[in-house]
């Protein structure tokens, strides 16, 4: 119950105000009073409050204007079947939007799957999420990430460490999402015996990935011939998630994106699967939504 209502009761209060009901909670009762409209509007962003607390998972006001924009279920929606369990960390992670589940469907379905959307709309870690799912049930050996180094329009001059610690920047943001995902003594232990690599993206070059999980993440930065490389690697048994933004390319030429050239290519391909996620995907701070929309205004996108 304390999860339903969040700090100081914020998730009840953005109910309240996205709903136009009057919410109260007592015990375990949850009460909607209001116009008929009001409650019918509640009702289902309620249903949703009550099953992410259920599962013991993170519920906060943003969850709950996020749950308010979506359409309503008729109980058999893809996100209740759509769940992932870690057992490792007691957690379950399952879509939270439409757009999400959509994805995470292709991913399930298919051998090759793209991902192309903004920043915040849970592309990289749903894959991550899928990646590991599968390495739990063993249907594949092992999980390879990987990302192309490209500074994000700075130049971070002469890093020092070995070659290990001088690319480790620009993939601290996989690193992050398999620890929210396994112990960390688990993902150490996977990582020293190989079971899951993080590489930068020329490190693929010459290999061939069988019975493997491989994510390329900002793949907007692959230019036209890694691109090319990465998805000649593929080899038995395997499955590959490709994610990027395409407003956030830092090449120095846009053209060169081999991201901007597979999704003119490859469509239509059998296996091959693209989904497109935006802004109503997007489950970071609910200012990340609006600052996105006001970058596709001030481009005229």
């Amino acid at each position: 119950m304390l999860t339903l209502a969040g700090v100081n009761d914020e998730n009840l209060v953005e109910l309240a105000k996205q709903s136009g009901a009057k919410i109260g909670l007592r015990g375990d009762t949850l009460t909607m009073t209001g116009t008929q409209d009001a409650v019918s509007r509640a009702g289902p962003i309620a249903q949703r409050m009550i099953d992410a607390a259920k599962q013991q998972m993170p519920l906060t006001a943003d969850d709950v204007l996020r749950m308010s924009m979506e359409a309503p279920r008729d109980g058999n929606g893809a996100e209740d079947n759509l769940r992932i369990v870690l057992p490792g960390v007691r957690k379950i992670i399952q879509p939270k939007t439409s757009g999400q589940a959509e994805y995470l469907k292709l991913i399930l379905e298919n051998d090759i799957v793209v991902g192309i959307g903004p920043a915040g709309t849970g592309k990289t870690y749903l894959a991550v999420a899928a990646a590991v799912d599968a390495l739990a049930r063993k249907r594949v050996r092992r999980i390879v990430l990987a990302r192309p180094a490209v500074e994000a329009g700075e130049s971070l001059g002469f890093l020092p460490g070995d070659l290990q610690a001088k690319v480790d920047p620009y993939l601290r943001p996989l690193y992050d999402a398999l620890e929210d995902m396994m112990p960390p003594e688990r993902v150490q232990k996977a990582i020293e015996t190989r079971t899951i690599e993080i590489a930068p993206l020329a490190y693929m070059r010459g290999r061939t990935l069988a019975d493997a999980f491989v994510i390329l993440d900002e793949a907007q930065n692959a230019t036209n011939a890694q691109m090319k490389m990465f998805l000649t690697r593929l080899g038995v048994n395997s499955k590959a998630v490709i994610t990027g933004d395409k407003t956030q390319i830092d090449l120095p030429r846009r053209e060169e994106s081999g991201l901007v050239q597979i999704e003119r290519i490859l469509p239509g391909i059998e296996g091959i699967g693209f989904h497109y996620l935006n802004d109503s995907d997007v489950v970071r701070h609910r200012l990340v939504r609006e600052i996105i929309r006001a970058y596709a205004d001030d481009a005229g996108i």
